[in-house]
């Protein structure tokens, strides 16, 4: 739940709860006064009936000493009043009075003679009057009963003192669970990513997790997390490029180290009177083969670090797939019958593909130079480019087919194959990396130890991708994957 929603929720229960609770307990307090009063008015009735055939006796409302009236006290007691009235309103009795104190006086007789044969209930008391006549009806006296309602009061009492102190607890139990929702909904989430802000900029990993949810802080949550991740991939690409350029520094150094010691002595040679015209020559030429391999290198350094900018964009155009296929497949019969070796193609393509043909020309150039490099002399090599709807070729070695058609799914391949040693598994996970070369290779001039390293920022900057398998003894199969149009 959104915490605008659920602070609204929690404000409006907050003032609806204590009116709740408040009215709960008036109606609780209610129905038991409702019960209490019934219970008390019947006990008063029961009461007033009992007492009536001792208080119409006409012999007490006449003037006579305070003796006469000593069986009433007994029917009273701290809790019943009896008051007897002369008809002219003077007060005959008081079972209230003190001892010896004088009782009689006249009472105002428009108020004596109001809410006749009428129970009355007060806060404190109930109380009945009614007047009583003699034998000939004529009017003598009246006498009204009083009954204190002291269990009602004590028990009011009572209840009010427990009605504060459950409105207290509710009060305080209110409060709590409030302040337990803010701290868990809030406070504590506020407080684990704040934490975890500061040890994510301080360097240090917590073990405690930030607990996900659907609102806001959520939200902030998840745009931390994945800001952190984003920084973390950025620190580590930073990382490994650092580590990337201190290995090409140290590659390139190692690797222009043997063709400079070669054109130093060379060219030290070269000035020596001694020398035969064929032996210039010789090393005139060698001299040439050493500079083309360094130029090669730089050549081929421009261009990776061309291509590893994030300002380099590809310039794609549409292209028909038979006849540029056909096109960059080309050109590669003449190197492969300087050594002998039978070259195959094949085409099984789309109509149309989108690809940038300047980078596809040097992306075929650089796994066609590796792949004539390592094949042996009498051997043959094999080229393809095979869409999705078709099958592999039946010359793609049997131990790589069923790898290559599952992931080669919804995809255009183009596959390179050769026959030779092949490289070793331990090789396969190291030849993409920039200036790699096996250890036979190294130091001898043999490439720059950039061209896979090419093919595969080129082949991922068209979102495809590549792969190679390759059998000791046997051979070796490069296979890129590209997107197909709809």
């Amino acid at each position: 739940m959104k915490i605008k929603n659920w602070l609204m929720i929690s404000y409006l229960l907050v003032m609806l709860l204590p009116i709740a609770a408040i009215y709960l307990l008036y109606i609780s307090l209610s129905a038991y006064d409702q019960e209490r009063d019934l219970k008390e008015y019947l006990d008063f009735q029961a009461l007033a009936t009992e007492l009536e055939g001792e208080l119409k006796e006409a012999s007490l409302y006449k003037i006579q000493p305070e003796e006469n009236y000593q069986h009433l006290h007994r029917l009273t007691g701290d809790n019943l009043k009896i008051d007897l009235y002369r008809y002219d309103g003077i007060q005959l009795f008081s079972t209230m009075s003190t001892p010896g104190q004088s009782h009689i006086h006249q009472e105002h007789q428009e108020s004596l003679f109001q809410d006749l044969n009428e129970y009355q209930k007060k806060s404190r008391t109930y109380s009945l009057k009614k007047l009583v006549f003699d034998d000939t009806d004529r009017l003598i006296g009246l006498y009204e009963i009083t009954l204190g309602r002291k269990d009602w009061v004590e028990t009011s009492n009572q209840r009010t003192t427990i009605m504060f102190i459950l409105l207290g607890i509710f009060f305080i139990a209110l409060y709590s669970v409030v302040m337990l929702s803010l701290n868990r909904k809030l406070n504590r989430p506020l407080y684990q990513l704040q934490e975890h802000m500061k040890a994510f900029a301080a360097g240090k990993k917590l073990d405690q997790k930030l607990v996900q949810s659907k609102d806001e802080i959520g939200v902030v949550i998840t745009h931390f997390e994945k800001m952190k991740a984003q920084i973390l991939e950025t620190r580590d690409a930073l990382a490994k490029q650092q580590q990337e350029k201190e290995y090409m520094v140290a590659s390139l150094s190692h690797d222009l180290k043997t063709p400079l010691t070669v054109i130093r002595t060379y060219t030290e040679a070269l000035e020596s009177h001694h020398l035969s015209k064929k032996e210039r020559e010789e090393y005139q030429m060698i001299l040439h083969e050493k500079l083309e391999y360094m130029k090669q290198m730089i050549d081929d350094l421009s261009i990776f670090t061309a291509l590893q900018s994030s300002n380099n964009i590809l310039h794609t155009v549409n292209v028909n797939g038979d006849e540029f296929f056909e096109m960059l497949f080309s050109g590669y019969e003449e190197p492969c019958s300087k050594k002998d070796i039978e070259l195959n193609t094949e085409l099984h393509v789309r109509n149309t593909y989108k690809l940038d043909p300047k980078q596809m020309i040097r992306l075929v150039d650089n796994l066609m130079d590796n792949s004539i490099r390592y094949t042996p002399n009498h051997h043959r090599i094999w080229m393809a480019a095979i869409s999705s709807k078709r099958p592999l070729p039946n010359w793609v070695f049997p131990e790589f087919t069923d790898e290559v058609n599952a992931w080669r799914d919804d995809g255009t391949v183009m596959l390179i194959q050769n026959e030779g040693k092949g490289m070793k598994h331990s090789q396969l996970e190291k030849v993409f990396q920039p200036f790699y070369q096996d250890d036979t290779s190294r130091g001898k001039g043999a490439t720059s130890g950039l061209g896979l390293s090419i093919a595969k920022i080129i082949m991922e900057k068209h979102d495809g991708k590549i792969k190679i398998w390759a059998t000791e003894n046997k051979g070796t199969l490069i296979a890129c994957w590209i997107k197909e149009r709809g």
